[in-house]
């Protein structure tokens, strides 16, 4: 039966305390329990980056051209602090988005709009030749401006197969992706020799840091092996981030750059063509919540260089002990060499997704992989607390698998 508007209005109060109930049945994400969606570095930062989300509640940033120039100051410094990060030119560019697909389908418009401009038309579709870890997000701008995405098989060591991608590559080719790192198997793909790719058949390269691209420069300040990704390698054209990952920023926030002026002038929508005049945007949407500016602004603010590289210090220093942890379980094995946050593993030995089962029913939400059969988790600090109590929660998930009859599992990977 369809809900309808109640007749009468409710108390506040009323609302609110369904509002609790409500959230009594999801998820328990802040004890550490949800491998994936929200990311924490500190409670105090949760409640500082929130207080200056509700600073701006009610500002929206399609305005922030014309009535807010507070919004598009923070916007502009936004950018700016984090192309620094990036190793990006002085004539580099970027805008902030509400997430890392929006990031993503903007490049992949901004892309096609250069090679409008630039590159002879081609009686075919243009189409985008990525590895099969990409994130999914390139099909969806496929799918919507009527593109093809080409997937090659990733190598033995799971990153993509530069070789293999180069053989998809036609004269209908418009750009090359690159992640850094992939979801699936959080392993940084071969930039660099993308980047030789890319210059050698006149090709846009754009990388996929929505998940690394806010860990990644400070792990490699703190000396881990971070393979080169964005743009101090040659080719990389584009590069997207996500704020409201490892940036720890409230939602929604994130980040895409260019390289230079002219690739950038190609990113934004106008049109004046209707009664109310030019209409300009650098969004798939129109109105956006400007408290998300103002709390990324406010985060990146408050934490500085050294406090990134704080919380980059403990936050690897937790995985280092989780993956040497899931190494010393019997049966249980890595999915590839993971550099930061994103652990896989799986098991020969037995059906882990039973394992998964076995953990949900403990309380854990499980995130898999369907190739191969693997547990996946993207780590904040949020798991940090509850690391003992997972892992123990674990081996006694695996025994109880050791125990009963072969069985298939029910679960199916889903992000």
């Amino acid at each position: 039966m369809r809900i309808e508007l109640p007749h009468a209005g409710r108390p506040q109060e009323d609302v609110l305390e369904d509002l609790r109930r409500f959230k009594s049945d999801d998820a328990d994400w802040e004890s550490g329990r949800v491998p994936l969606y929200v990311f924490g570095a500190s409670d105090g930062l949760t409640r500082f980056g929130k207080d200056a989300f509700m600073a701006y509640f009610s500002e929206n940033a399609l305005g922030a051209r014309r009535a807010f120039p507070s919004v598009q100051r923070m916007e502009r410094e936004v950018v700016e602090m984090a192309l620094g990060l990036f190793h990006a030119p002085r004539e580099a560019a970027g805008f902030m988005t509400t997430g890392g697909t929006e990031s993503i389908l903007m490049a992949v418009q901004t892309c096609r709009n250069w090679s409008r401009k630039t590159r002879a038309r081609n009686a075919r579709a243009p189409n985008i030749v990525a590895c099969e870890s990409t994130h999914p997000a390139f099909d969806k701008a496929a799918d919507l401006m009527d593109l093809e995405v080409r997937r090659a098989p990733v190598g033995p060591d799971l990153r993509a197969d530069v070789a293999a991608m180069e053989a998809l590559v036609d004269p209908a080719t418009i750009m090359l992706v690159g992640s850094a790192p992939c979801f699936p198997y959080g392993v940084v793909d071969p930039v660099a020799e993308l980047g030789e790719l890319a210059q050698r058949r006149g090709l846009w390269l754009h990388v996929d840091a929505c998940v690394g691209g806010y860990l990644a420069p400070f792990a490699a300040m703190l000396g881990r092996p971070i393979p080169a990704f964005d743009f101090a390698v040659p080719g990389v054209s584009s590069l997207s981030a996500d704020l409201h990952k490892f940036g720890f920023c409230p939602k929604p926030a994130s980040t895409v750059f260019y390289r230079d002026a002219e690739r950038a002038a190609c990113h934004p929508f106008e049109f004046a063509g209707w009664p109310n005049g030019r209409y300009a945007t650098t969004t798939l949407v129109g109105t956006r919540p400007a408290g998300g500016v103002a709390a990324a602004w406010a985060v990146m603010q408050h934490l500085g260089r050294d406090g990134y590289l704080e919380i980059a210090r403990r936050l690897l220093t937790f995985v280092d002990d989780y993956k040497r942890s899931i190494g010393s379980i019997d049966g249980l094995s890595l999915v590839g060499d993971p550099p930061l946050s994103i652990v896989a593993f799986g098991s020969d030995a037995f059906d882990v997704f039973r394992v998964a089962e076995h953990m949900q029913r403990r309380g854990w939400l499980p995130a898999l992989l369907q190739k191969p059969k693997a547990i996946h988790r993207m780590m904040s600090m949020l798991h940090a607390e509850v690391h003992a109590e997972y892992l123990q929660d674990l081996r006694e998930a695996i025994d109880e698998v050791r125990r009963e009859q072969p069985a298939g599992s029910s679960l199916r990977a889903s992000y």
